[in-house]
């Protein structure tokens, strides 16, 4: 496998940021087959384990990296900083990572949850997260910043980049889904829409992250705008697999870096 079969998403106010590499890696330019063809880097996932860390050295060796750092993702808000490398397969329970530690990449694995990279351009103080709804309505986003702001950050400094997630016309929720929401703020209605199914709503997720995030007062916000589930060819999508009566599903990897 040669790195230029590799499809990487970038954010343009990141590439610019000097001495930060990122990317939101796709499906595309791994050494896996069938349905975690090509680049499945989920060691949860069924795939053989050796092509899982084959896929994520393809990762390292793109970034030029020393380590790759992903943690054990469990929808939670808890937040850990990043001193050195780990275990490609350990790792603590956490759904966030922070550091001002140049070498190691942060890793966030998703297949329809949102996958976000912080950075401070002048401090170099850099963050990734984990967001699907449950870790987005518990915070995980806001304690992120908290914890990028102990180690120098400073919110109106920072560029929050949302990658590939399951987007606003796919994401079909039923009628309970929206009571926790409502209940933490009823204006949270704004990001549910009529479905064309009777009393379903389709969640537009992004957009609720992104407002989360300017409420810490973050003014550099933008969602890629790729939606997973539609995009089966580019994107794992958990929702997708689902639908089509798949066993299993691939993970993809968004990923930052203090070079």
């Amino acid at each position: 496998m040669v790195l230029s079969d590799l499809q990487v998403l970038t954010e343009k106010k990141l590439s610019n940021v000097k001495g930060i590499r990122h990317g939101f890696f796709t499906r595309k330019g791994g050494v896996s087959d069938g349905i975690y063809s090509s680049l499945n880097v989920g060691y949860g996932s069924n795939d053989t384990p050796c092509n899982v860390t084959k896929n994520r050295q393809i990762i390292i060796d793109s970034l030029g990296a020393e380590s790759l750092n992903s943690v054990y993702q469990v929808h939670g808000n808890k937040v850990v900083r990043v001193y050195n490398g780990w275990s490609q397969e350990g790792g603590p329970k956490a759904d966030a990572m922070v550091t001002d530690k140049p070498g190691t990449a942060l890793g966030i694995l998703t297949a329809d949850c949102a996958p976000i990279l912080f950075c401070d351009p002048k401090t170099k103080v850099i963050g990734a997260t984990h967001a699907g709804w449950r870790g987005a309505l518990a915070g995980v986003a806001e304690a992120t910043i908290e914890a990028m702001c102990k180690i120098g950050a400073q919110p109106n400094n920072m560029i929050a980049a949302i990658g590939p997630t399951i987007g606003p016309r796919s994401y079909e929720v039923s009628a309970s889904f929206l009571k926790p929401f409502l209940e933490q703020d009823r204006r949270n209605s704004i990001f549910f829409q009529n479905a064309t199914q009777a009393k379903y709503f389709l969640f537009d997720l992004p957009s609720y992250i992104t407002s989360l995030i300017k409420k810490k007062g973050l003014t550099n916000v933008r969602w890629t705008g790729h939606d997973t589930f539609a995009d089966k060819d580019r994107f794992f999508s958990y929702r997708y697999s689902r639908f089509r009566g798949q066993e299993d599903y691939g993970r993809m990897l968004s990923v930052i870096m203090i070079a």
